[in-house]
């Protein structure tokens, strides 16, 4: 199904300022206690010292995924005290995205589990809190980006939240989840062959971005656009030196950029 929060079919509609008037009136009349709520609207009870939010907040992490493959989020930043057997730390995965795995299950200290659709992943502390329970590192959610993402997007909703044995929450935050470049591919001249001269140089990248070539000295040999199939090809802007050749491919959209691997070859000696 696709995800319409990921693949939206245009902007939200703006707000007109007209409609912030009665808000800005109602939060200063709040500030000043003198608000009156609608009926069925109750006031914000004034923070506990044991609230959720007297607990460390700093829960987070971030990771970069091309399309169509996976990686790991580490989950970290809890400053709080310290939570016993039965806590739980769960994120939900981010549009575009699912969970695949939870690498720490099945240890002695926590279990792991994945939602059927991949929507989140949680790992449950099972043994007798000790100092520094939740603290002691990272926590990997392994995660697969959907195939149609783009890159140099920031996939929204990756959301993780630490409860405690009775489900109370003790922590919040979010992670980032970029979409990465795919990495670009120099096809002609082929790997470990002989070609006379080398006109013209070809390739595979995401569709839309721009392609360098460059040789091992990283002076650029020339450069394209992939289209639309994802192929691209560009002329050397002067002809590459007789004898053993090494290139690669760099690509970059949308503000990331990824680099293929070197390709050698030999350019054999021309005749007059």
């Amino acid at each position: 199904m696709t995800d319409r929060r990921m693949f939206p079919h245009g902007p939200p509609s703006p707000t007109p300022v007209r409609r912030w008037r009665p808000l800005l009136l109602l939060a200063a009349a709040l500030v000043a206690g003198t608000a009156v709520l609608p009926p069925g609207i109750a006031a914000a009870a004034p923070l506990r010292s044991d609230s959720w939010e007297s607990y460390g907040r700093g829960l987070g992490g971030g990771v970069t995924i091309v399309p169509g493959r996976s990686g790991l989020v580490e989950i970290s930043g809890y400053d709080g005290a310290d939570l016993p057997a039965g806590s739980s730390l769960r994120l939900t995965a981010p549009a575009g995205a699912r969970v695949t795995g939870t690498p720490l299950a099945d240890t002695a200290r926590f279990q792991g589990s994945v939602t059927a659709d991949g929507a989140a992943g949680t790992y449950t502390y099972v043994r007798d809190s000790g100092p520094g329970s939740w603290k002691d590192g990272g926590y990997p959610f392994a995660l697969a980006v959907d195939t149609r993402a783009v890159p140099g997007t920031r996939l929204p909703g990756c959301d993780v939240e630490l409860t405690d044995a009775g489900g109370t929450r003790r922590a919040s935050g979010r992670c980032t989840v970029t979409v990465g470049m795919p990495v670009p591919m120099l096809t002609e001249p082929a790997g470990g062959t002989f070609v006379s001269g080398a006109a013209r140089l070809a390739g595979t990248s995401y569709p839309g971005a721009r392609v360098s070539v460059v040789d091992a000295a990283e002076r650029k040999v020339c450069a394209g656009v992939a289209r639309v199939d994802g192929t691209w090809a560009c002329t050397p802007d002067t002809p590459l030196p007789a004898g053993a050749n090494r290139l690669h491919a760099s690509a970059a959209f949308n503000g990331v950029s990824a680099v293929g691997e070197d390709v050698d070859f030999t350019v054999t000696a021309r005749t007059a």
